[in-house]
């Protein structure tokens, strides 16, 4: 803990940390953001004598494309796009946080029940965390924090788990030691978001971003998720991960979302089961007129792809844990083939004509054709692409993903190996 003058000289000196979350090459924009962040802690809370920093990051989707709404399993990475937060905590009953560009919210941890009244607002996401923490016998107490984020909005790379993440992580430094472990801080996150921000989720978003580098994830027993840790560096495959921003508007898209996982449960329901997990691909073969005239083809497409994308995460995960690079780019196209024609979740029925991701892996292809690897990266319906490209390509890529959609819209990433920490 250090005040404002002695935390900024810890940031000035603290090349080989920023290097791990972020990259050598943008250690000091980053110092910049962070001493930014520090003054405007200090302009709104003044100066403190315990001051810390946290950090939560993003997180990429690699394999498993709508599959852990039905207890399937999924393969994720965390990012070098977080979310920080420069904390002081305080004897007072309130939680303060004031996020870059918003409204502060003021949560009175005597006050941790649910308010409808903040549903989809950060106010319920951070007092959803403090209620969890509470439920789950952890200590909670006030602090205030300047939060900025860098985590794109709107692009499958989840801003909000990182949000969600971010507050446990705090409550857990500041209040619990760092006893709660990851895998619970993620559970009180998707329980945050679920019941207090209102918004249905899984699982993966929030155990990617807390418990950070890649990891395959099943979600069978959803209470009790196996989590396996893929030791593999991409910093090392030769390949750069971009994440292509379409622009695609998001707007009235809540049905499009909403019908993925209800068609796959109702296909699920046809043999008496609550989720996919439980059918056979042998199953819905053995009785698929039925299912055809019940539900539709498109359900049926939908839950075959549900399968065959949980057989592919297992074959992703083997392929990185034998450093087998060139069988792994070979299921990250094959999942987004099927995602596109089986799941169905590159463009929006109601709104043909607007086919942004169709068009960015269209241009992939074109590039990448036998070199790189390329998918839709996310829920889909607009948004973003992943694509895997060879280094000596990636200004090549850009340029030509940029000259479509716009300067600053091909974003090159890479996976931090720590989840929601400490920093300095």
């Amino acid at each position: 803990m250090a005040n404002r003058e002695e935390l900024i000289k810890i940031v000035h000196n603290a090349d080989q940390c920023l290097t791990e979350l972020y990259g050598a090459e943008n250690v000091a924009v980053q110092k910049s953001r962070y001493i930014t962040a520090i003054e405007e802690f200090c302009e709104r809370y003044g100066d403190k004598d315990n001051l810390v920093i946290f950090s939560a990051p993003g997180r990429t989707e690699i394999g498993g494309n709508h599959t852990d709404h039905n207890l399937g399993k999924v393969l994720a990475g965390s990012v070098n796009l977080d979310v920080i937060a420069v904390c002081s905590k305080t004897d007072s009953e309130w939680i303060c946080v004031k996020s870059e560009g918003y409204p502060e919210d003021k949560i009175s941890v005597n006050d941790l029940s649910i308010h409808e009244n903040e549903a989809g607002k950060s106010a319920s996401l951070v007092r959803g965390m403090a209620a969890r923490f509470q439920q789950f016998g952890y200590k909670i107490g006030g602090f205030e924090a300047y939060t900025t984020t860098n985590v794109l909005k709107g692009s499958g790379l989840s801003s909000s788990a990182a949000f969600e993440v971010l507050i446990g992580t705090v409550l857990n430094g500041l209040y619990n030691e760092g006893v709660v472990s990851p895998v619970e801080i993620a559970k009180m996150a998707q329980y945050a978001e679920n019941e207090y921000f209102k918004k249905p989720c899984g699982l993966m978003d929030q155990m990617a971003s807390s418990v950070g580098g890649i990891v395959a994830i099943d979600f069978k027993d959803k209470e009790h998720p196996l989590i396996e840790k893929v030791n593999f560096d991409f910093s090392k495959s030769g390949y750069a991960l971009c994440i292509v921003d379409t622009g695609g508007n998001h707007a009235d898209l809540t049905d499009e979302y909403a019908s993925i996982p209800e068609e796959m449960k109702a296909v699920a329901g046809h043999f008496g089961k609550s989720v996919l997990r439980e059918v056979s691909k042998e199953d819905i073969l053995s009785d698929l007129m039925a299912l055809r005239e019940k539900f539709g083809d498109r359900a049926v497409l939908r839950a075959f792809h549900y399968l065959d994308d949980n057989e592919r995460v297992e074959k992703e995960v083997e392929a990185l844990n034998q450093g087998d690079f060139e069988t792994f780019k070979d299921m990250i196209i094959s999942s987004g083939n099927s995602s596109f024609r089986f799941l169905q979740n590159v463009y929006a029925a109601k709104n043909p004509k607007e086919q942004g991701l169709s068009l960015a892996l269209y241009l992939a292809q074109s590039i990448l054709d036998g070199k790189g690897a390329y998918r839709v990266h996310g829920g889909g319906f607009g948004g973003t692409t992943q694509n895997f490209v060879p280094f000596d390509m990636v200004e090549q890529f850009r340029n030509v993903m940029e000259s479509v959609f716009g300067n600053g819209k091909c974003h090159i990433l890479f996976i931090r190996n720590c989840g929601g920490v400490k920093v300095l």
